[in-house]
């Protein structure tokens, strides 16, 4: 079968691999649609284990079940995940199952969603794989784990109806943030961005205000929402200044998620005493457990959250190299789909 084998973000080759053979407790997939995932083209974060096939986003048709596999049959229209808790340990056990040691470590996929043909096992059969709704299309269940990641963001981030929401950086994740605060009820919603077409993107899909991100944002907010600050603010961009401009743009009583993150070994300077003196909470989300892509499953099959207009480029497998270039520039690009296979 033919796989896009990752060597850098520049480097992304069309080659073969045997399609994996299906024990008593597996299935085997027909990728339709796998999505580049932010995290695939974080070129620091990836090539550490290249070469390796990647894809995490996707969706396809089970076309081999395995003998003790009850959940599943051929031709059942499947979303599947590669990272599920355990459901045992003692973070799973008290609501952090994206902290679970086998959920960060533990890989069910073989070789991955960039392939024309995946196997998964253990733990994602029977958490981590969900039939489609008829109604959804491969594309469309394409953005579930992706939109859980959400989910559980602002889960953590406890946004209520009416919350002034700053969102920084308006990639998929940011943009996906907004969409889903618009239909939880959010307030105003202001985004941020160095780049004009996110921008635009952001104010499409529910962003009452945009600021640019070399701008003066905190200024900006109390211009906005009657000279106070965020009460809400979700850092979608891994980059220091975003995490430096969050600390200066929360209002009292209000809270940060670190939805994204610096680089390893950057450091942020915090003087806690203002945080302290105002009852601010500065929070982190990782990941998405099996209840959030449940969730976020219903929110795009009700409609609540619309994901079609934010599919901006779609390839072939063997066009995969295109892909990479589109995700990892950004250049009037949001989401990029992988279809080894034609419906």
């Amino acid at each position: 079968m033919r796989v896009g084998m990752y060597y850098n973000n520049s480097k992304v080759e069309v080659e073969e691999l045997p399609v994996p053979m299906v024990g008593k407790k597996d299935i085997l997939v027909k990728v339709m649609a796998s999505g580049i995932c932010g995290s695939d083209v974080l070129e620091w974060y990836r090539i550490k284990k290249a070469p390796l096939v990647l894809g995490h986003e996707l969706t396809g048709e089970v076309v081999e079940v395995g003998g003790e596999v009850t959940k599943f049959k051929r031709g059942d229209r499947v979303f599947t995940t590669h990272h599920v808790p355990c459901d045992e340990c003692h973070w799973c056990l008290t609501g952090h199952q994206t902290a679970c040691q086998v959920f960060q470590t533990k890989n069910n996929f073989n070789p991955g969603g960039f392939s024309e043909y995946l196997r998964v096992s253990g733990k994602s059969i029977d958490t981590g794989t969900l039939l489609l709704p008829d109604e959804m299309s491969y594309e469309q269940g394409s953005f579930i784990e992706p939109l859980g990641t959400i989910v559980r963001g602002l889960r953590a981030a406890a946004l209520k109806p009416g919350d002034t929401l700053l969102v920084l950086g308006c990639g998929i994740a940011g943009l996906l943030m907004i969409k889903l605060a618009r239909a939880l009820g959010a307030g105003r919603i202001i985004a941020t961005d160095i780049d004009d077409y996110r921008l635009e993107a952001a104010k499409r899909f529910g962003a009452e205000k945009t600021i640019r991100a070399d701008g003066d944002i905190p200024g900006s907010i109390k211009e906005i929402n009657n000279g106070r600050l965020a009460d809400k603010v979700i850092v979608c961009a891994g980059v220091l200044s975003a995490a430096q401009q969050a600390l200066q743009s929360v209002d009292r009583g209000g809270s940060i998620l670190f939805f994204a993150v610096p680089n390893p070994g950057e450091m942020l300077n915090i003087d806690f005493n203002p945080f302290w003196r105002n009852d601010i909470s500065l929070k982190t989300c990782y990941g998405a457990a099996p209840l959030d892509n449940v969730q976020a499953m219903e929110l795009i099959r009700a409609g609540n959250v619309d994901v079609k207009d934010m599919i901006t480029h779609r390839f072939s497998l063997e066009e995969i190299a295109k892909g990479f270039i589109a995700a990892g520039e950004g250049k009037n690009c949001l989401k990029v789909i992988i279809k080894p296979h034609k419906e």
